[in-house]
């Protein structure tokens, strides 16, 4: 089974000599279910013709040819600058020379009496191929908003207080930007990568006999790659969370929450959670910035509840006049209009009141990762999807009884009426019990 779904018929260019070894490559990847088209190629000249006409996809070559090698071919891919994965297919190579060249860049290896991981380093190989692709696009998105906003924020120096205000915004915006550049380029992407290499070949090759000591290493360095990865991904979640270029929707929260309830359906099951959805109000906000809010915010208590208690959350919301609003005196408030209020609450573990500020800072954790696994960006990501729509988020946490947000985005006059709108429409809740997911819902 092929854990990485790649795309119909990718080209293979084959380096190898003999004809044996070449159709008992390709007869194992049609076995293995790859959809694909190969060419086989043994000297210099049409391996570099090769790559101009047949645009390979990755290539699969044999270490040692009569008029040609790997390391010459691989030394071509490096010199006109190709990303295209290079994986070595051979019998001879070694291990000490296998890790000599991925060291020196080449992707992976296989040996040609045990084809057994081919595929799966295919797979990992296309993957980060593709991955790597989207990021040198992305960084390159990334420089022309960094350009445009270094111009907008020039031009902002000479408008008003209000216009003032909004070129800090887009300066920190493209601060942001720019770290994220820094920490997703090759060079946070490549170490990661050998680490992974490095422990394919480890288990492969020494498991069997390792100590029992070595065993328990090998497995702290994958769950440390692991997490390293997941930080990455996180990272892009973050950097992607910006209000530029989204269109606004009236809509309705039921159909996010329950749309995130599925996704963490297993979850919820296992723990066995609870759900108390009140009535909802219908907001103006950027619909796939609030599902990432509310999948972070369901997801965070259901990974922080109590042992052995089953989360109960409830979820609600209000429309509060601006009288009432200015009544809590929240800091950071200057706009003179009415306020949607969104309340979250659970029964978790909570945490001391003195951190109520501190979660929302990126990477702030209150757990050991041994206790709760996480990077400490998803609430960062929650305040700044808030932050976007100009609203405020309150944390209310009580150590071993759980915690409480509240969200605040203010209701322009011009969408009033479309929220009224979309209220008529709505037939009146009625709410049930799914005897499956012990968790309540509103039809």
């Amino acid at each position: 089974m092929v854990p990485y779904q790649i795309k119909k018929d990718i080209k293979i260019l084959i380096l190898e000599d003999n004809t044996a070894d070449a159709d008992l490559l390709v007869r194992h990847l049609i076995k293995s279910g790859l959809s694909f088209v190969s060419k086989i190629v043994e000297s210099k000249k049409i391996f570099e013709e090769s790559l101009d006409n047949f645009l390979p996809d990755i290539i699969l070559s044999d270490y040692s040819l009569p008029s040609f090698d790997a390391v010459s071919a691989f030394k071509i891919i490096k010199d006109r600058n190709l990303n295209i994965p290079f994986i070595i297919i051979s019998g001879t190579i070694g291990e000490e020379n296998a890790v000599m060249l991925i060291k020196e860049g080449v992707t992976d290896y296989v040996s040609k009496n045990n084809f057994s991981s081919l595929l799966q380093k295919i797979s990992r190989a296309m993957k980060e191929a593709e991955e790597l692709h989207e990021k040198e696009d992305l960084l390159e998105k990334l420089k022309i908003q960094t350009k445009a906003l270094l111009t907008a924020n020039q031009e902002l120096e000479f408008q008003n207080a209000e216009k003032e205000k909004r070129a800090i915004e887009l300066l920190n915006a493209n601060k942001e930007l720019l770290a994220f550049n820094f920490i997703s380029s090759h060079d946070l992407q490549e170490p990661l990568r050998k680490i992974q290499v490095f422990i394919s070949i480890i288990m492969e090759k020494e498991m069997k006999t390792m100590t029992e000591a070595g065993k328990n290493n090998l497995k702290r360095i994958h769950v440390a790659a692991t997490r390293m990865r997941q930080l990455i991904e996180d990272l892009m979640n973050f950097s992607r969370v910006s209000a530029i270029d989204h269109q606004y929707e009236v809509s309705d929260l039921q159909d996010i929450i329950e749309d995130v309830k599925s996704e963490l359906i297993d979850t919820i099951i296992q723990k066995k959670a609870i759900f108390k959805i009140n009535e909802l109000v219908a907001v103006n906000i950027i619909p796939f910035q609030f599902r990432q809010l509310i999948y972070n915010l369901i997801s965070n208590s259901l990974k922080f509840s109590t042992p052995d208690v089953p989360p109960n959350i409830t979820i609600q919301s209000v429309i509060l006049k601006n009288d009432e609003f200015r009544l809590l005196n929240l800091p950071n408030s200057p706009q003179i209009c009415d306020y949607w209020n969104l309340s979250f609450t659970d029964n978790g573990i909570g945490f001391d009141a003195q951190y109520n500020q501190n979660i929302f800072v990126i990477f702030q954790r209150l757990h050991h990762t041994e206790e709760y696994s996480g990077t400490g960006i998803g609430l960062a990501i929650v305040k700044k999807i808030v932050e976007n729509h100009n609203g405020i988020i309150v944390a209310e946490g009580i150590l071993n009884k759980g915690v409480a947000f509240n969200i605040y985005i203010p209701i322009p006059e011009n969408s009033k009426k479309s929220i009224a709108d979309l209220k008529h429409k709505k037939e009146k809740p009625i709410v049930t019990k799914n005897k499956h997911q012990n968790a309540f819902r509103i039809i």
